[in-house]
C-alpha cells in the first residue's frame, strides 16, 4: 500500500528519487502512465497487468473503451528502478503532467502519483473542503 506525500526534484535526465518506503514494492518494475487530473501514475508491474485485463475485456467497439486504451497504454512505460531507487520519467509523460523540477509524490494506496507542485496545491486546497464533506455515501460500509 503506497501512502503519504514526498517532495523529490527531478534531475536534468528527468529521473527522481523514489520514497525510501516505496522502492522495495518497485523494485521489480513498475509502469508509468497518464492519469486522469494531469497527474502520472505508477503502478508495480503485477498491480497493472492486473488492472489492464479489465480494460483489455472491455468491448472495443465503444468508442470510450477505445479512447481509454489508446491513452493509458500509449503513455505507459515499463521501467526498472537503478540501484540507487531512481525512476526515469520519459519526456512524454513529463509534458502531459505539466512536470519541471519540483514534482510531488502522493501515495494513492494502489498506486503512486507524481504531480506537478502547483497542480497538486491547487487540486489538494480544492479537495480538501469536499473531502470534509463527503459522507457514506460514496462508501456506505466506512
Amino acid at each position: 500500500m503506497f501512502l503519504g506525500t514526498h517532495l523529490p526534484k527531478l534531475d536534468e535526465k528527468g529521473r527522481f528519487f523514489l520514497p525510501a518506503k516505496f522502492r522495495d514494492e518497485l523494485a521489480a518494475g513498475l509502469v508509468i502512465t497518464r492519469a486522469q487530473d494531469r497527474c502520472l501514475a505508477i503502478y508495480p508491474s503485477a498491480t497493472f497487468v492486473e488492472m489492464t485485463k479489465q480494460v483489455m475485456d472491455a468491448p472495443a467497439t465503444v468508442k470510450q473503451v477505445r479512447d481509454f486504451q489508446r491513452m493509458l497504454a500509449a503513455g505507459a512505460s515499463d521501467e526498472v528502478p537503478d540501484k540507487q531507487g531512481r525512476v526515469t520519467i520519459p519526456p512524454l509523460l513529463r509534458r502531459y503532467a505539466g512536470l519541471e523540477k519540483e514534482i510531488v509524490v502522493v501515495g494513492a494506496i494502489n498506486r503512486v502519483e507524481v504531480w506537478d507542485v502547483a497542480a497538486w496545491e491547487e487540486y489538494s486546497a480544492q479537495q480538501e473542503s469536499a473531502f470534509a464533506e463527503m459522507d457514506e455515501e460514496i462508501f456506505p460500509a466506512l
